[in-house]
């Protein structure tokens, strides 16, 4: 009987989630407390930039990190009330009311649902390299800028409680990593502040932290066209916001976890999470790149039981410890603020030994992805104009690799263009004047067994080149097209108008 028993035992220890080791549940539980205690004071900073109660983001928290945690696709990411989404909605609200806003919400999770079952995720593949390292910048800049305010026209009292909590925080993990260093920060920050009645600001001072808990209702709006054609262009503007930050952290996440996460799910996931939200009267949201490095790279978090504690934590600590939480010393959470856009800076993208190596385009793309998410203040338009500048990048690179080389053939009555690179609109209006159209011979060879076609705009370029040659009485040859190029020739051919 023992040794079956032992053996049973065995079993459901080998078939038991990782989380419930120990040591993984100690992480990930003091990982979704530290993340609760860092989403209060950017909960109630994004309900003011909304135009909303505080309660209104807290719980918007609340119910995004719980349901991404049981519906999204990558583990140990935060979503929660951000910052873009608020900017988004903002206007709506001031325009038209709470209820509208929450209707807005609504659609945008079902937009994002959408979006999802569709793919949408595929174009992350496109973001490159310097964009996500200008994305990671700019965010760690934005983090550290956010914490400024706090620092100005505040008793003095408030420096010396920031430099004590960087300096636990740093040098804390050197006795011991078995608790969190900002959670071992923020309570001592606490009990010297309240213990010896320093006046400083406080969680508090942030505004009213909510008595119960939310209860479902439907938006209190009208059900009408109306009302569908005044949220649409909102909802759709914060779906396309939510799922940019959300697919850009995840894959962030996944670089720094070496791990793989469902990106369509993910973005179904926040749909759903929206949803929940805005039935349970929250401001939506999406992933926080900020609280996702305190719970990955700080606490070492890596499952999804510190994203639901995250939120079921916060909740808790605003209904029953509320006074607890509303005497927090906000110098505490500014330090490990500070703490997380230093580790989260991409400190060696800006080593000198990089910049030597980088190519300038590489490096004029992170910079202008930065300069646009701290001018804006909105990560996706510093990614959507990063994104653009790569492209405008890479066509210039690309379209100066066209190579054409000239040959005549014996006897004089022919020649060769051998023509080698990548044939698209950025290098098609190039290779029309790499021809001596009066200096040739009768016949004229255009060798592409080298070269790509991609575009109308090339197979115009090769029609303008022929009757070109045709004003003179010549005759072209087009050879070595083969694949797609032969057929996107063959069927465009003759029929783009402007061609000579």
């Amino acid at each position: 009987m023992p040794s079956s028993i032992s053996s049973r035992g065995a079993r459901w220890r080998g078939s038991r989630p990782s989380w419930l080791a120990p040591k993984v549940l100690r992480t990930e539980v003091l990982a979704g407390l530290v993340v609760a205690l860092a989403l209060i004071p950017e909960a109630i900073s994004f309900s003011v930039i909304a135009g909303v109660a505080p309660s209104v983001g807290l719980f918007a928290s609340f119910t995004m990190a719980v349901t991404t945690a049981v519906v999204g696709g990558r583990p140990a990411m935060i979503s929660a009330a951000t910052g873009a989404v608020a900017l988004v909605i903002a206007p709506l609200n001031r325009e038209h009311g709470l209820g509208y806003l929450i209707a807005c919400v609504v659609l945008a999770g079902v937009f994002q649902i959408v979006l999802g079952g569709l793919g949408v995720a595929k174009l992350m593949r496109f973001v490159p390299r310097g964009v996500m390292v200008g994305f990671v910048n700019s965010l760690a800049i934005l983090v550290f800028l956010a914490q400024v305010p706090e620092l100005r026209d505040v008793p003095w009292a408030v420096y010396p409680l920031v430099a004590a909590g960087i300096g636990l925080m740093v040098l804390f993990p050197r006795i011991t990593k078995a608790v969190p260093a900002p959670l071992v920060s923020v309570a001592a920050l606490t009990v010297v502040t309240v213990a010896a009645g320093i006046a400083v600001p406080t969680v508090g001072d942030r505004g009213d932290l909510p008595s119960a808990l939310p209860v479902p209702g439907l938006p209190d709006v009208p059900l009408t066209v109306g009302t569908l054609t005044t949220i649409a262009p909102y909802a759709l503007a914060m779906a396309l916001v939510g799922l940019m930050e959300s697919l850009l952290t995840a894959r962030l996440v996944d670089d720094l976890t070496d791990t793989p996460s469902d990106k369509r799910r993910e973005s179904m996931g926040q749909g759903v999470a929206n949803i929940v939200t805005g039935f349970l009267g929250g401001m939506g949201g999406c992933a926080v790149i900020g609280q996702t490095m305190i719970n990955v790279r700080v606490s070492g978090a890596r499952t999804r039981l510190s994203t639901f504690l995250a939120g079921a934590f916060l909740l808790v600590l605003c209904v029953v410890f509320g006074p607890v939480v509303s005497d927090i010393p906000m110098a505490a959470l500014v330090a490990v603020m500070i703490m997380v856009s230093v580790a989260a800076f991409d400190w060696h993208s800006v080593a000198p030994k990089t910049l030597r190596r980088m190519p300038a385009g590489e490096i004029a793309v992170m910079v202008v992805t930065v300069g646009c998410v701290v001018a804006t203040h909105n990560l996706a338009v510093g990614v959507i104009v990063g994104s653009l500048a790569a492209m405008a990048v890479f066509a210039r690179r690309v379209a100066r690799v066209v190579h054409v080389e000239a040959a005549l053939a014996p006897g004089g009555d022919r020649v060769v263009y051998t023509v080698t690179g990548e044939l698209f609109f950025a290098s098609s209006d190039d290779l029309v004047g790499r021809f001596d159209y009066a200096g040739d011979p009768g016949t004229v060879v255009v060798d592409l067994s080298g070269a790509r076609v991609w575009d109308a705009s090339s197979v115009a370029a090769l029609d303008a080149v022929e009757a070109k040659y045709a004003q003179r009485g010549k005759t072209v040859e087009i050879t070595g097209l083969a694949g797609e190029s032969a057929k996107l020739h063959g069927a465009l051919s003759g029929e783009l108008a402007g061609g000579g």
